[in-house]
Protein backbone atom coordinates (compact mmCIF):
# COMPACT_ATOMS: atom_id res chain seq x y z
CA UNK A 1 0.00 0.00 0.00
CA UNK A 2 1.03 3.98 -0.71
CA UNK A 3 0.24 6.62 1.43
CA UNK A 4 1.63 10.17 0.47
CA UNK A 5 1.49 13.47 2.28
CA UNK A 6 2.57 16.79 0.68
CA UNK A 7 4.41 19.32 2.91
CA UNK A 8 3.93 22.92 2.10
CA UNK A 9 5.88 25.18 3.78
CA UNK A 10 4.80 29.15 3.12
CA UNK A 11 7.21 32.06 3.28
CA UNK A 12 5.69 35.50 2.95
CA UNK A 13 7.87 39.06 3.02
CA UNK A 14 6.79 41.53 4.79
CA UNK A 15 8.52 45.20 3.75
CA UNK A 16 5.65 47.43 5.81
CA UNK A 17 2.92 46.14 8.28
CA UNK A 18 0.01 48.26 9.49
CA UNK A 19 -2.33 47.74 11.55
CA UNK A 20 -5.17 49.75 10.19
CA UNK A 21 -5.96 50.23 6.26
CA UNK A 22 -3.55 52.53 4.77
CA UNK A 23 -4.51 55.50 2.42
CA UNK A 24 -2.10 56.39 -0.39
CA UNK A 25 -2.79 59.55 -2.11
CA UNK A 26 -0.53 60.05 -5.80
CA UNK A 27 -0.40 63.65 -7.32
CA UNK A 28 -0.28 61.32 -10.14
CA UNK A 29 -0.14 57.99 -11.62
CA UNK A 30 1.17 56.77 -14.74
CA UNK A 31 2.07 53.39 -16.26
CA UNK A 32 2.37 51.72 -20.11
CA UNK A 33 3.52 48.01 -20.43
CA UNK A 34 6.99 48.66 -19.59
CA UNK A 35 6.52 51.04 -16.36
CA UNK A 36 4.26 52.39 -13.75
CA UNK A 37 5.18 55.50 -11.91
CA UNK A 38 3.27 55.07 -8.57
CA UNK A 39 3.54 59.16 -7.77
CA UNK A 40 5.47 62.22 -8.90
CA UNK A 41 5.97 66.14 -7.58
CA UNK A 42 7.40 69.12 -9.24
CA UNK A 43 9.87 70.31 -7.36
CA UNK A 44 13.09 72.62 -8.33
CA UNK A 45 16.84 72.26 -7.86
CA UNK A 46 17.86 69.27 -5.37
CA UNK A 47 19.46 65.79 -6.58
CA UNK A 48 21.81 63.14 -5.38
CA UNK A 49 25.00 64.48 -3.64
CA UNK A 50 27.96 61.91 -2.64
CA UNK A 51 31.28 62.23 -1.35
CA UNK A 52 33.14 59.52 0.58
CA UNK A 53 32.15 60.52 4.01
CA UNK A 54 28.02 61.10 3.31
CA UNK A 55 25.18 60.86 0.59
CA UNK A 56 22.31 62.86 0.62
CA UNK A 57 19.21 63.59 -1.33
CA UNK A 58 17.37 66.83 -1.43
CA UNK A 59 15.06 69.01 -2.78
CA UNK A 60 13.54 72.38 -2.84
CA UNK A 61 10.15 74.04 -3.26
CA UNK A 62 8.35 71.57 -0.62
CA UNK A 63 6.34 72.50 2.62
CA UNK A 64 5.25 70.05 5.08
CA UNK A 65 7.47 66.79 4.02
CA UNK A 66 7.18 63.28 5.60
CA UNK A 67 5.34 61.22 7.51
CA UNK A 68 2.62 61.31 9.87
CA UNK A 69 -0.10 58.69 11.08
CA UNK A 70 -2.90 58.26 13.11
CA UNK A 71 -5.12 55.63 13.99
CA UNK A 72 -7.43 56.02 10.27
CA UNK A 73 -4.47 56.61 7.89
CA UNK A 74 -0.44 56.51 7.32
CA UNK A 75 0.61 60.13 5.16
CA UNK A 76 4.20 59.87 3.32
CA UNK A 77 4.37 63.83 2.10
CA UNK A 78 7.06 64.97 -0.01
CA UNK A 79 9.27 63.90 -3.20
CA UNK A 80 11.62 61.92 -1.44
CA UNK A 81 9.90 59.55 0.50
CA UNK A 82 9.86 56.54 -0.06
CA UNK A 83 6.98 54.40 -1.19
CA UNK A 84 6.81 51.56 1.17
CA UNK A 85 4.54 48.11 0.31
CA UNK A 86 2.50 45.93 2.34
CA UNK A 87 2.47 42.41 1.24
CA UNK A 88 1.28 38.83 3.42
CA UNK A 89 0.33 35.33 2.59
CA UNK A 90 -1.72 32.84 4.64
CA UNK A 91 0.30 29.74 5.80
CA UNK A 92 -0.18 26.41 3.60
CA UNK A 93 -1.99 23.75 5.42
CA UNK A 94 0.25 20.40 5.04
CA UNK A 95 -1.85 17.92 2.55
CA UNK A 96 -2.38 13.92 2.74
CA UNK A 97 -3.47 12.63 -0.10
CA UNK A 98 -6.25 10.01 -0.69
CA UNK A 99 -7.12 7.37 -0.91
CA UNK A 100 -4.06 5.23 -0.01
CA UNK A 101 -3.33 3.63 -3.27
CA UNK A 102 -2.59 -0.54 -3.74
CA UNK A 103 0.55 -1.74 -5.35
CA UNK A 104 -0.61 -3.90 -8.00
CA UNK A 105 -3.84 -1.91 -9.52
CA UNK A 106 -2.65 1.65 -8.94
CA UNK A 107 -4.43 4.94 -9.04
CA UNK A 108 -5.03 7.99 -8.88
CA UNK A 109 -4.16 9.90 -5.10
CA UNK A 110 -5.11 13.83 -4.72
CA UNK A 111 -5.15 16.54 -2.23
CA UNK A 112 -5.30 20.16 -1.91
CA UNK A 113 -4.11 23.46 -0.35
CA UNK A 114 -4.94 27.50 -0.63
CA UNK A 115 -3.16 30.15 0.20
CA UNK A 116 -4.35 34.17 0.20
CA UNK A 117 -2.02 37.01 -0.96
CA UNK A 118 -2.38 40.48 0.12
CA UNK A 119 -0.92 43.36 -0.69
CA UNK A 120 -1.54 47.40 -1.43
CA UNK A 121 1.84 47.30 -4.08
CA UNK A 122 0.53 49.33 -7.09
CA UNK A 123 2.51 47.14 -9.19
CA UNK A 124 0.94 43.88 -7.88
CA UNK A 125 2.29 40.67 -6.38
CA UNK A 126 4.14 36.98 -8.19
CA UNK A 127 3.36 34.01 -6.17
CA UNK A 128 6.01 31.13 -7.47
CA UNK A 129 6.60 27.50 -6.28
CA UNK A 130 9.42 25.15 -5.99
CA UNK A 131 10.13 21.76 -4.73
CA UNK A 132 12.67 21.41 -1.87
CA UNK A 133 14.55 18.12 -3.75
CA UNK A 134 14.53 16.41 -6.95
CA UNK A 135 12.35 14.44 -7.35
CA UNK A 136 9.77 16.05 -5.19
CA UNK A 137 8.17 12.93 -3.51
CA UNK A 138 10.54 10.58 -2.01
CA UNK A 139 10.08 7.64 0.47
CA UNK A 140 13.43 7.30 2.95
CA UNK A 141 14.28 4.24 0.20
CA UNK A 142 12.54 5.47 -3.58
CA UNK A 143 10.77 8.18 -5.12
CA UNK A 144 7.87 8.88 -7.74
CA UNK A 145 9.38 10.68 -10.35
CA UNK A 146 7.68 14.51 -11.41
CA UNK A 147 4.67 14.76 -13.75
CA UNK A 148 6.11 15.45 -17.33
CA UNK A 149 3.87 17.19 -20.06
CA UNK A 150 4.25 16.10 -23.33
CA UNK A 151 5.04 19.61 -24.66
CA UNK A 152 5.98 22.62 -23.67
CA UNK A 153 2.97 23.41 -21.75
CA UNK A 154 1.02 21.75 -19.12
CA UNK A 155 -0.78 18.76 -20.01
CA UNK A 156 -4.73 19.78 -19.81
CA UNK A 157 -5.71 16.53 -18.45
CA UNK A 158 -3.58 14.41 -16.03
CA UNK A 159 -2.85 11.01 -17.53
CA UNK A 160 -0.92 8.27 -16.21
CA UNK A 161 -0.05 5.23 -18.02
CA UNK A 162 0.11 1.80 -17.26
CA UNK A 163 3.63 2.04 -16.86
CA UNK A 164 3.60 5.67 -15.09
CA UNK A 165 4.59 7.08 -11.86
CA UNK A 166 4.35 10.23 -11.25
CA UNK A 167 3.57 13.40 -9.19
CA UNK A 168 1.74 16.53 -10.86
CA UNK A 169 0.21 20.03 -9.46
CA UNK A 170 -1.97 22.66 -11.10
CA UNK A 171 -3.03 25.75 -9.55
CA UNK A 172 -6.45 27.84 -9.26
CA UNK A 173 -7.12 31.02 -8.72
CA UNK A 174 -8.85 34.54 -10.14
CA UNK A 175 -4.80 35.76 -10.61
CA UNK A 176 -3.42 32.09 -11.85
CA UNK A 177 -0.28 32.88 -13.98
CA UNK A 178 -0.92 32.26 -18.08
CA UNK A 179 0.96 29.01 -18.19
CA UNK A 180 -2.18 27.23 -16.49
CA UNK A 181 -4.73 28.88 -18.03
CA UNK A 182 -6.72 27.48 -21.00
CA UNK A 183 -8.97 28.03 -23.96
CA UNK A 184 -10.36 25.08 -26.18
CA UNK A 185 -8.45 22.50 -24.34
CA UNK A 186 -5.05 23.81 -24.53
CA UNK A 187 -2.83 24.68 -21.52
CA UNK A 188 -0.57 28.30 -21.66
CA UNK A 189 -3.55 30.32 -23.71
CA UNK A 190 -5.10 33.34 -22.01
CA UNK A 191 -8.56 32.99 -21.25
CA UNK A 192 -10.41 30.52 -18.63
CA UNK A 193 -8.85 28.45 -15.48
CA UNK A 194 -10.90 25.53 -15.78
CA UNK A 195 -10.93 23.22 -12.63
CA UNK A 196 -8.80 20.12 -12.41
CA UNK A 197 -6.77 20.68 -15.37
CA UNK A 198 -3.22 22.15 -16.82
CA UNK A 199 -1.29 19.78 -14.40
CA UNK A 200 2.40 20.64 -14.82
CA UNK A 201 5.75 18.90 -12.70
CA UNK A 202 7.37 20.74 -9.90
CA UNK A 203 11.04 21.53 -9.77
CA UNK A 204 13.80 22.80 -7.57
CA UNK A 205 13.78 26.38 -9.39
CA UNK A 206 10.67 28.93 -8.29
CA UNK A 207 7.71 28.52 -10.84
CA UNK A 208 5.72 31.13 -10.88
CA UNK A 209 2.04 30.02 -10.33
CA UNK A 210 -0.06 33.10 -10.05
CA UNK A 211 0.45 37.08 -10.74
CA UNK A 212 -1.09 40.45 -10.47
CA UNK A 213 -0.63 44.10 -11.81
CA UNK A 214 -2.66 45.54 -9.14
CA UNK A 215 -3.58 46.10 -5.46
CA UNK A 216 -5.56 43.76 -4.02
CA UNK A 217 -5.67 45.18 -0.11
CA UNK A 218 -7.66 44.69 2.11
CA UNK A 219 -9.51 41.60 -0.12
CA UNK A 220 -6.56 39.37 -1.16
CA UNK A 221 -6.58 36.59 -4.20
CA UNK A 222 -6.96 33.35 -2.99
CA UNK A 223 -4.28 30.79 -4.96
CA UNK A 224 -6.08 26.51 -4.64
CA UNK A 225 -2.93 24.02 -5.50
CA UNK A 226 -4.45 20.65 -6.71
CA UNK A 227 -1.80 17.96 -6.21
CA UNK A 228 -2.06 14.34 -7.88
CA UNK A 229 0.23 10.76 -8.14
CA UNK A 230 -0.61 8.57 -10.45
CA UNK A 231 0.16 4.90 -10.11
CA UNK A 232 0.02 2.42 -13.19
CA UNK A 233 -0.92 -0.81 -12.55
CA UNK A 234 2.23 -2.16 -14.85
CA UNK A 235 4.77 -0.37 -12.63
CA UNK A 236 6.22 -1.85 -9.18
CA UNK A 237 6.73 1.02 -6.85
CA UNK A 238 8.03 0.08 -3.84
CA UNK A 239 5.25 0.23 -0.44
CA UNK A 240 6.02 3.44 1.85
CA UNK A 241 5.26 6.90 2.78
CA UNK A 242 6.56 9.48 0.30
CA UNK A 243 6.89 12.97 0.84
CA UNK A 244 7.15 16.40 -1.19
CA UNK A 245 8.16 19.18 0.36
CA UNK A 246 7.58 22.85 -1.17
CA UNK A 247 8.57 26.63 -0.54
CA UNK A 248 5.80 28.75 -1.51
CA UNK A 249 7.09 32.44 -2.00
CA UNK A 250 4.91 35.58 -2.60
CA UNK A 251 6.61 39.12 -3.91
CA UNK A 252 5.71 42.51 -4.75
CA UNK A 253 6.01 43.79 -8.23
Amino acid sequence: MYQFIFSSIAIAMVLFVSGADVLRVAAQVMSSGSFQIQSDSINVNGGLGTSTNYRLESTGGEVATGQSTSTNYSLFAGYQQMQEVFISMTTAADVLMAPTLPGISGGTATGSTAVIVRTDSGAGYQLTIASSQNPAMQSATDSIADYVPVGASPDFVFTTDFADAHFGFTPEGTDVALRYQDTGGMCGVAGTDTLDRCYDGLTTLARVIAQSTDSNHPEGATTTLRFKVGLGGGLQVPTGIYVATTTLTALPL
